[in-house]
């Protein structure tokens, strides 16, 4: 087993979530059922599985957008099931999205500002009334914006629109407004989707140099699976909403259980994704 991971039966003092038989149904459709689930700091960790298994909504109830109807999810030592998205980020979880939802119009620093702006002291009424305080943060979060910038390397684009950036640099804006909310925990969904692969394998060497760098726990879906096997120390796998397998990748390659999920029923016995 990887240092730092640990399967979902284990019990651990250093697990930073834990989602415990997590259940969320859509009328009589279950999309996930049953979702267990413990992710160690400092791990970087995948869920994969073919389409329509479940993964971006077992995302949504991690980070708030549902509350399962069964089940609890404890980050870092506290129940959050019922909590909204905004108190979640306080928390230290933060996400990007399948589809990459930046403020297109607004320009790179902008994006990168507003996730600051989860952790501004200063209320919002002090601006119209001029307190200097609020100015002075203003500026200190415009600074850490420039910084986050240049460490995400678009240090070159802060006064470029977000919509004008080319599709890997937009990925990497979307994750620095999440690195801005200053998390311990960051949720990528499908952080490789509509890249080529010179560009996924530039995000493999990212997404480990940010773990380090900024001290995280990651968890991410993902369809390429070179992607996964290269930056994953631990797999779960999801078919029709549930848990088929979960391990290290090499003993998620071998799977035939997963195997079945991706190849079909004729793959043959011998079969390695």
């Amino acid at each position: 087993m990887s240092d730092g991971i640990l399967p979902a039966e284990a019990e651990s003092a250093d697990a930073l979530l834990l989602a415990s038989d997590v259940t969320m149904r859509f009328g009589g459709v279950t999309a996930v059922s049953r979702l267990n689930l413990t992710l160690s700091k400092g791990s970087i960790a995948g869920i994969i599985g073919p389409n329509g298994a479940g993964k971006t909504t077992a995302f949504n109830v991690l980070s708030g957008f549902y509350t399962p109807q069964e089940g609890s999810v404890v980050f870092d030592g506290v129940n959050i099931r019922g909590k909204s998205p905004a108190d979640i980020c306080r928390l230290g979880m933060a996400r990007t999205f399948q589809n990459i939802r930046l403020s297109g119009q607004m320009t790179v620093l902008e994006n990168i500002m507003v996730g600051c702006h989860v952790r501004r002291r200063c209320p919002w009424w002090m601006a119209p009334l001029g307190f200097p305080a609020f100015y002075r943060e203003e500026e200190e979060i415009r600074t850490k914006g420039q910084r986050l910038a240049e460490r995400v390397h678009l240090a070159e684009n802060l006064d470029d629109q977000a919509g004008s950036l080319p599709y890997g640099a937009q990925r990497r804006l979307e994750i620095a407004r999440a690195l801005a909310t200053e998390p311990k925990l960051l949720l990528l969904d499908e952080p490789a989707a509509g890249m080529n692969p010179q560009e996924s394998l530039e995000l493999m060497h990212f997404i480990g140099h940010i773990r380090d760098e900024f001290d995280l726990t990651i968890l991410l879906i993902e369809h390429d699976m070179k992607v996964v096997m290269g930056v994953c120390q631990y797999i779960w796998v999801m078919e029709y909403g549930a848990l088929i397998a979960q391990g290290e990748p090499d003993d998620i390659r071998r799977n035939p259980d997963v195997i079945r999920a991706y190849l079909g029923e004729e793959a043959s016995p011998g079969s390695v994704l």
